[in-house]
């Protein structure tokens, strides 16, 4: 079992969790509703990554003998100015959630949690490929600018992608 402190950390980033995964199906519906299949779907895909994030701490904090306590989430952004705009926000996001569990590895520290600090690992190198998928994907948007043909074939490109073979954290 671990502290109380550590406790409430953990219950607060399946909070984040579940948000991000809400900001990303937020921006799969802008992009469907745009007429951008393959965006739409880069985001579904990563929707359902932050789901399993989700479950991964949902599931530790159980193992642990905690107990999972869920937050309310807020409005998701609805509206964005462009595709560039959607995957600029995604990785501001992406940087945020970093932060987090830079700051839940770092209360693990300081508790001497071993479990924790070996679970949360796989979060912090989950994270350095989280903020390089969106960050590609903004550079490449940036270098196409306002060119409707590289969009368009940025959005089919996209829309190849298939989800990862996820790790088990547990």
């Amino acid at each position: 079992m671990f502290s109380g402190k550590l406790h409430q950390a953990m219950n607060d980033q399946v909070h984040h969790e579940f948000e991000s995964a809400y900001i990303y199906l937020s921006m799969a519906a802008y992009f469907d509703a745009a007429n951008f299949p393959g965006f739409a779907h880069w985001m579904k895909i990563q929707y359902q990554e932050e789901v399993a994030h989700t479950f991964k701490f949902y599931d530790f904090i159980n193992e642990r003998g905690g107990q999972v306590k869920l937050q309310p989430i807020g409005q998701p952004p609805v509206e964005f100015n462009s595709p560039l705009h959607v995957f600029e926000a995604a990785l501001a996001h992406e940087k945020k959630i970093t932060a987090d569990i830079h700051a839940l590895y770092e209360l693990a520290l300081e508790e001497k949690d071993y479990p924790s600090q070996s679970f949360l690992q796989w979060f912090i190198d989950e994270q350095v490929e989280e903020e390089q998928n969106a960050g590609d994907v903004v550079a490449n948007l940036k270098m196409v600018g306002d060119n409707p043909y590289a969009i368009l074939m940025l959005d089919r490109e996209l829309g190849q992608r298939q989800p990862p073979v996820e790790d088990n954290a547990e």
